[in-house]
């Protein structure tokens, strides 16, 4: 079966695990570091894409926003599911996906590391139940494991998957086509830099200007991008440190912040 193009890739989320603003701060209003709380880009949720086909399309993690996300970016559907690690924000919003069983009568395909994806059944074991479609008091997925390395065709998108190093743990990123997402990763091997050439939009980690021990920052985003040189450096996953008018004014040309509701076409 032939694969359909991409035609757009949606920003569902930009944030950090916590979001911006940070629950907390003067009236519960919210801790928003260095962020303007007046501008709209400002307000950040949890990191999560979703890409569109001409039939089909994917969305990349189930983090805790999903519903208002998908509502807010106007997303009817998706097919499948590409999970990029287990951390909570990026599947606590697995629940939502029962609203896709609802529409497409059938369970949803949920792809990711076998590690991944053994963590996501152990935390929501009653999803990956045999599917009873006369029953919808709870989502229901399919597992398939993937490995590193690897060339899988998910929801007629064909994903090159790699490992990524995020500090105490490992991601998985992919490139499709001249598309690449890698949220949550702060050490790429020669080898997957390597692959990451040649690209026209490069969506990654930026959680902070200063090192972090779990996330790129932005002096490594610039060196990345130096090396693999995409037509276009979307910088995602980032923190209250992260203003989007200091970026607007500091950022070198070729590189761009993300917005939740960003719309990138192809």
């Amino acid at each position: 079966m032939a694969l359909s193009p991409l035609r757009e890739v949606v920003i569902l989320g930009c944030g950090g695990s916590s979001g911006v603003p940070i629950i907390g701060g003067d009236g519960g209003r919210g801790r928003w570091g260095t962020c303007d709380p007046s501008t709209p880009e400002n307000h950040r949720s949890r990191s999560s894409i979703v890409l569109l086909g001409e039939q089909k399309n994917l969305l990349v993690d189930t983090g805790p926003d999903l519903r208002h996300q998908l509502l807010h970016c106007g997303i009817e559907r998706f097919d499948a599911v590409f999970y990029t690690h287990a951390h909570a924000d990026h599947i606590a919003g697995l629940d939502e996906v029962r609203a896709m069983n609802w529409m497409l009568q059938k369970p949803v395909e949920a792809w990711g590391s076998a590690v991944t994806l053994n963590e996501i059944e152990e935390r929501f074991a009653y999803a990956f139940r045999p599917w009873t479609p006369e029953q919808f008091f709870r989502p229901g997925l399919v597992s398939h494991p993937v490995n590193a390395d690897s060339i899988v065709q998910i929801a007629d998108f064909e994903l090159d998957v790699f490992r990524q190093n995020h500090g105490l743990s490992d991601s998985f990123g992919f490139r499709h086509a001249n598309f690449a997402y890698c949220t949550d990763v702060v050490e790429i091997s020669d080898h997957v830099l390597d692959r990451l050439t040649g690209l026209d939009v490069w969506v990654v980690d930026c959680f902070q200007k200063e090192p972090h021990s779990s996330h790129a920052w932005l002096e490594r985003v610039l060196e990345w991008h130096a090396r693999i040189q995409p037509r276009r450096t979307v910088l995602t996953h980032m923190g209250p440190a992260m203003d989007w008018n200091w970026m607007q004014e500091h950022l070198p040309d070729g590189i761009e912040p993300a917005f939740d509701g960003m719309r990138i076409s192809f």
